[in-house]
């Protein structure tokens, strides 16, 4: 965990003005921001409109060097959907209250796509079966506002719809469970419990958008209810 002097927003923060100035109009806002954030670093010198518009600026990653000396990763976007990434030096005290870019920001290549872990959810659950009932009627609640969330909930599961809801219909696609016990044909014995992860078609005036939810659910009294509505994405190693 970064402490509390990571100064990831800061470089974030020169890197966007830095590339929207420019030297030949050093008096510009961008430029004087880019100036105070970083007094020794020289400004660019763009040809006008030989590039593509900057949309947006966002800090990647941010690694301590040693006390005071940070580097930070910062990608910038354009309007053509190209990016590059700058690394960029900066110097910080022990409180965060103070900050200084040292040097001029590098493009460096982007980081290197990661091996994603093999899921656990590997059961699928038939579409028709009181489980994906659940999740599906659930899902139409919490979403579009059919209905009440509660009826769906487990007893002391506190869980409020989206409001306003976002959605005007909402449609199951998939549910994969991490249990066996999630694709049987009858509900098991009350207690049991499950985690299964949703994949969900939410439709709006707007257009079509596929979402996906991890959840946890529980038999009781011949019904499966929502014990839970996590967050992220379990991997193998992350269930017993």
């Amino acid at each position: 965990m970064a402490s509390a002097a990571d100064p990831a927003g800061y470089a974030q923060l020169f890197v966007g003005a830095w590339l929207r100035s420019s030297a030949d109009d050093a008096a510009s806002a961008q430029a004087r921001l880019a100036q105070a954030l970083a007094p020794d670093v020289d400004l660019p010198g763009p040809v006008a409109d030989a590039r593509s518009r900057l949309e947006s600026v966002t800090a990647v990653r941010s690694a301590q060097r040693n006390a005071g000396v940070w580097v930070v990763t910062v990608a910038a976007q354009y309007a053509d959907a190209s990016v590059r990434y700058f690394v960029v030096p900066v110097a910080a005290d022990g409180t965060g209250d103070s900050f200084t870019v040292t040097g001029a920001p590098g493009v460096v290549a982007g980081p290197a796509r990661a091996q994603v872990p093999k899921t656990a959810y590997a059961v699928t659950v038939p579409s028709g079966g009181d489980l994906a009932s659940a999740v599906g009627e659930f899902f139409g609640a919490y979403l579009t506002g059919a209905g009440e969330v509660g009826r769906y909930l487990a007893p002391g599961v506190q869980l409020s719809g989206v409001s306003p809801a976002p959605y005007t219909t909402v449609t199951l696609q998939q549910v994969l469970a991490v249990e066996k016990a999630a694709a049987v044909d009858q509900v098991p014995a009350d207690g049991t419990g499950v985690h299964v992860q949703a994949a969900v078609e939410a439709r709006d005036e707007a257009g079509r958008w596929p979402l996906a939810y991890e959840l946890e659910l529980r038999a009781r009294s011949g019904r499966w209810e929502i014990a839970a509505l996590e967050l992220g994405t379990a991997q193998k190693e992350g269930r017993s």
